[in-house]
Formats: C-alpha cells, structure tokens, sequence
C-alpha cells in the first residue's frame, strides 16, 4: 500500500539522515553497546546535521513542529538497528525540547532551546521512582519552598540519558495535600549541589543508552527553573504525554519492519533439508502474516503522526498506538528470531539485538496494561 505521509521534502530529508546514519552512527554502533554509553560527539555531529528539534519553532533553531521529519529519523535509526541512539534522541526530540518548547516561559527557552538543538546540551525527564513505576501520583520526591527557589529532595530511577543529561526535567510533589494539583516540574542542572548520579543501570537490552538512578539531596533549584505553573506538573505530564507515545509506537513499527526484511533476505539465501527456508509453507505463512500486521500497523501509525501534526491526536489514540504495536513488535522479532533458527540467538545477527531491546517497549511511556486502562475508562465512560 502507497504511503501517503510524506512530501518529497521530507523523502529529501531521508538521504541526509541516511548518509549521516552510514557516517557518524554505523561505524560506533558496536563500540557504544560495548561501552554502556553513546559517545557525546555524535549529539554535537547531528546538530550540526539539523536532526535535532525538528519539532521546536523556527526563531530557536528548530525546524517549525512537523513531526513527519522526526519519524524519518526513526526509521533510518531503525533500518541499522540503532535502537539504543533513537531511544536516547527520542527522549531529548520528543519530551524535553518540547516540554521547554510548549510549557517553558522565553527566558527558559532562549536559555536552553538552541544549545539543545545542536546537541551542546543532552535532556532527560525524571518520573520514575523506586516503587511507583508507572503509578505517577505515587512519587515522594519533595520540593520545599525556599527564599529564591525551592529545595529537591528525593531518588528517581530508570532515567534515560541519565549519565548524559545536563538538564532534567523533575516531577516533584510541591503540595503533599494537593492531589492531582500536588506536583511540579523543574529543570534540574548537572552542576547544582547536591544532584548527583546513582548507578548506570544494567539493563536487560538498550546497552548503549545510558540509564541511571538519580539523588537530590538538598537541591537548591532557583525560581527561574521552575517549568510551568507550580501545582500543574500532573496536567503537563498528561499533555505531553501522547506525543513520548507515539513516538514510541512509531519506533516500534519501525523496527518491525526493518527485522522482518531482515528476515526475508535471511529466508531467501539460508538452504535446510535441500531448500530455501523462504520455499517451505510454514515460512511463506509466518511472512505473510507478519507482512500483513506490519503494514496494518504502519497505516494507524501514519494516520496518528499527521494527526499529532494536526494538534488533534487524543490520549486514547496515543495509548491504542503504543500499546498495540510494541506488543506487535515484539511478537513479529520473536517470529522473525524463529525463522533464523540458532543464528537467530546470537547477537552478531540484527534480529538478536532487537530480541533484547524490544521487551522494554512495552513498559516505558506507561505500561501496557495503563495504555488499555486509559481506553477502557474512555469506552465506559470514567474519568
């Protein structure tokens, strides 16, 4: 089926992310995974490219909020199996540029925005908690309010570009009374006294990208840092939600893809018992399916991006998208790891890699079992 998403700008677009793909990122994938952490360099490489802040406005350095270019980023991420760097470009493109960008005053924008855009400074946000998970109000780090500022105190866990980030975007409870309207952001720096990184977690998969634990301890954060209204961090978090989403379920088709074409190329050339694997039945019904859910998936994805461009994707929406196809993503690796039989065990082949870091997707950006909780609620009716 024709796809209908871009324009031949942005077709243009993806020879210049691809030629950057072979240069900069291809040549250290390997290096990365075995270092547990992406070099700095190649975030100071793509800003100098432009394929960072695609969606920020025009007058910061970004490229005016069509996010049809951010997915071609995706994609040619994906066709190299560079899951680690897109996981860690899609928090700084998709959460924290535009967490700044949507909800920061201009004094914080013209601050932070363009050094972020070229890639001088790295983003990252701060929810998690040990114990909470994805259970937002359950988080305990506190901020008091203090002449100038407020005082941080607390522990947040499962930070992506949590060694990396200069700035850090924090949920913290302001009000311990106020419920929904309990919680704030602030923009929390590497230098600030009293922040400081835990461990540089060891992860099932996503070797390259950097996760950590993070400590406040008496963090003095100047009023200037606060991100928003104070009392609305709840309602930020929910508004910003969606877009982490789709960006989500739009790395997950794309990653699908790119295993399955693998895997047919894997079919065609690998010889059992006489034949091509691609020649069994078995084989053509596995590809068929997989074939058929991808592009169905890829149809609501797209359908979801111009949306998101349109100002008119729902959380609803965002949660179906995520949901339904990291779990497909998953589902369709595995199937494709089957097909590549013991070669398809071994991390010196694509299908391997994406096996590991595939999992995670369908716990971050909210659990997949929140995702159906959020539709169910809409479909009955409840708040």
């Amino acid at each position: 089926m024709k796809r209908t998403l871009y324009t031949e700008d942005h077709e243009a677009f993806r020879g210049t992310v691809a030629a950057f793909v072979e240069r900069e990122v291809v040549p250290h994938l390997e290096r990365w995974e075995e270092q547990r952490i992406i070099d700095r360099e190649v975030w100071l490489a793509a800003g100098k490219q432009g394929l960072l802040g695609l969606a920020a406005p025009e007058e910061y350095g970004g490229a005016g909020g069509d996010y049809r270019f951010r997915n071609v980023i995706l994609e040619e991420f994906a066709r190299v199996h560079a899951t680690s760097l897109a996981s860690s470009f899609s928090l700084q493109d998709d959460i924290a540029i535009p967490y700044i960008a949507e909800i920061g005053n201009e004094e914080q924008k013209q601050r932070w925005l363009p050094p972020m855009i070229a890639g001088e400074l790295i983003g990252a946000i701060a929810m998690t908690e040990p114990g909470t998970g994805s259970d937002l109000q359950g988080i305990r780090t506190s901020a008091r309010e203090v002449e100038g500022g407020w005082v941080l105190n607390g522990a947040k866990t499962f930070i992506t570009n949590g060694i990396n980030s200069d700035l850090v975007i924090t949920v913290a409870r302001t009000d311990p009374e106020g419920g929904p309207r309990g919680f704030s952001l602030f923009v929390v720096e590497r230098e600030m006294p009293g922040f400081s990184r835990g461990r540089k977690l060891n992860k099932v998969g996503l070797h390259a990208q950097d996760t950590a634990e993070l400590v406040y301890e008496d963090v003095f954060v100047p009023t200037a840092n606060v991100l928003g209204e104070i009392g609305g961090g709840f309602g930020q978090l929910k508004a910003m939600l969606p877009l982490e989403r789709i960006s989500i379920a739009a790395h997950a088709v794309a990653v699908a893809e790119a295993v399955l074409s693998d895997t047919i190329a894997y079919t065609k050339d690998r010889q059992a018992f006489g034949q091509r694997i691609a020649d069994f039945q078995n084989t053509q019904f596995e590809l068929a399916e997989m074939h058929t859910i991808v592009n169905v998936a890829r149809v609501f994805v797209d359908q979801a991006i111009l949306a998101l461009n349109a100002g008119e994707l729902t959380d609803v929406d965002a949660a179906q998208a995520k949901w339904w196809t990291s779990d497909l993503q998953n589902d369709v690796i595995d199937r494709c790891l089957q097909l590549h039989g013991g070669y398809g065990f071994m991390l010196e082949y694509p299908v391997g890699r994406a096996y590991q870091d595939a999992r995670i997707q369908r716990i971050f950006g909210g659990a997949n079992e929140v995702m159906k909780l959020i539709i169910g609620r809409k479909i009955v009716g409840r708040p």
